[in-house]
């Protein structure tokens, strides 16, 4: 069970604890493990980015989500058992949805989505990019990144699930095709 690391953390460290206080803490788990599952839905349903193409709003949200979800997470009980309880919450659902993740090849899928193609042949794909949430400007800078001038020397660009660009680039000349025939050298 999720609470029963944090709440033994706070046993063992001399609180006596009653069982009401033990029942609040427990709400206190519980809703910040629900907050927690809440969370990773919508961020999934909301898009990736990689942590460097976070916009100025991106990281406001960011901040922002973590203020407004706190309070609620704690129940306003702002003392070191609920801080502890709420953080070991965290920790435990994190390294149990990893656990499962790396045991589901389906549900890693469903979390964390598949790979997108943002660029074929060397043209965007825009029904892609506005499914990625990225614009063709995102796009540019990736490639830049990248050390790419354009979208002239890439055959592919793809999204990965971890918010990457990936990038498989445009093969300048055809490989020449092999030599006919034995060959011989001479001496």
């Amino acid at each position: 069970m999720a609470l029963a690391g944090p709440l033994t953390v706070i046993m063992a460290a001399g609180q006596g604890l009653s069982a009401h206080r033990i029942g609040e803490l427990a709400v206190v788990a519980g809703t910040t493990a629900g907050i927690y599952l809440f969370l990773v839905v919508m961020l999934r349903v909301f898009g990736r980015r990689q942590l460097g193409q976070l916009t100025v709003v991106d990281l406001l949200v960011v901040l922002l989500l973590g203020s407004t979800v706190e309070t609620s997470m704690i129940h306003g009980d702002v003392s070191l058992a609920a801080g502890l309880v709420s953080a070991g919450t965290l920790l435990v659902m994190n390294r149990l949805l990893t656990l499962i993740l790396l045991r589901s090849k389906r549900f890693a899928h469903l979390v964390a989505g598949g790979p997108v193609l943002l660029v074929h042949e060397g043209v965007p794909v825009p029904s892609h990019l506005r499914r990625a949430g990225m614009t063709a400007q995102d796009l540019l800078e990736a490639l830049r990144d990248r050390g790419y001038e354009g979208l002239g020397g890439v055959r592919e660009a793809v999204l990965e699930t971890d918010g990457s660009v990936s990038v498989v680039p445009a093969r300048r000349h055809p490989p020449e095709p092999p030599a006919s025939g034995p060959t011989t050298t001479r001496s």
